[in-house]
C-alpha cells in the first residue's frame, strides 16, 4: 500500500473516531461537520475530501465499525478451529471477542445499538447489511455445530445467532453503564455459562 493510501486510511480513522464520539454525545442531527473536523484535528475540507456528506461519513462509520466486529468474531472462530477446539468453544471465544470489541469501542457500540431500533434513517439499508455480516459469522459456526452433532438439529440457527449477538451487545452495554467494576473475564464467564446452559444443554 502506498503512502497516500496509508495517510488516507489514517485520516478516515481519525474522522470515524471523532464522529462516533460526538454523535454518541449529542446525536447525529446536532453534530456538525465543523465539530467533527475540529475534534479530529483536520480542516473542514478534509472531511468533504473523504466523504460527500455527513450522512455518507456516518454510513461508512457503520461499515467500518461493524466490519471490525465481524473480523474479530471470525478471528476467534478461526483460532479455535486451528487449535482443534469444538464449535461450542468457538462460540464461547466469539462471545469473548465481542466483549473485547465493545470494551475497546464503547461509543461505537452504544451508537450502533441505538441506530438498530430507529427507522426512516438514510443509512437503514446499510445498517441491515452490516448487521447481517456480523450475524452470519455466528450462523456459520452454529450450522457447523449442528452438522457435526454438537448441537441439536432443532435449533433455529438464524434466530439463535441473532440472539447471541444481541446478548453480547446488550449485556456489555449494561456492564459498562451499571456494573463497570466487573472485569471482562467476569462478564465473559457469566455469558459463557448462559451459552453452555441454553445452547449446548450442558
Amino acid at each position: 500500500m502506498d503512502s497516500t493510501s496509508t495517510r488516507r486510511r489514517a485520516t478516515r480513522a481519525k474522522l470515524y473516531e471523532a464522529a462516533v464520539t460526538l454523535i454518541a454525545e449529542q446525536g447525529f442531527s446536532a453534530t456538525t461537520v465543523d465539530e467533527i473536523a475540529e475534534r479530529a484535528g483536520v480542516a473542514k475540507g478534509t472531511v468533504y475530501y473523504n466523504f460527500k456528506s455527513k450522512t455518507e461519513l456516518f454510513e461508512e462509520l457503520l461499515r467500518y465499525g461493524v466490519g471490525l466486529l465481524t473480523v474479530s468474531l471470525q478471528a476467534a472462530a478461526d483460532e479455535t478451529a486451528e487449535r482443534g477446539g469444538t464449535k461450542v468453544e468457538a462460540l464461547d471465544e466469539m462471545i469473548r471477542a465481542g466483549l473485547g470489541f465493545i470494551d475497546r469501542y464503547p461509543a461505537f457500540t452504544q451508537l450502533y445499538v441505538a441506530e438498530l431500533w430507529r427507522t426512516n434513517r438514510a443509512w437503514q439499508s446499510t445498517l441491515l447489511v452490516v448487521r447481517q455480516q456480523a450475524v452470519a459469522v455466528v450462523e456459520r459456526v452454529l450450522r457447523e455445530a449442528v452438522e457435526n452433532g454438537e448441537l441439536s438439529e432443532e435449533i433455529d440457527i438464524p434466530l439463535t445467532a441473532a440472539a447471541l449477538v444481541g446478548m453480547v451487545l446488550v449485556a456489555a452495554l449494561d456492564w459498562q453503564a451499571f456494573q463497570p467494576e466487573r472485569s471482562l473475564d467476569d462478564v465473559h464467564s457469566a455469558l459463557s455459562r448462559l451459552l453452555h446452559g441454553r445452547v449446548s444443554g450442558r
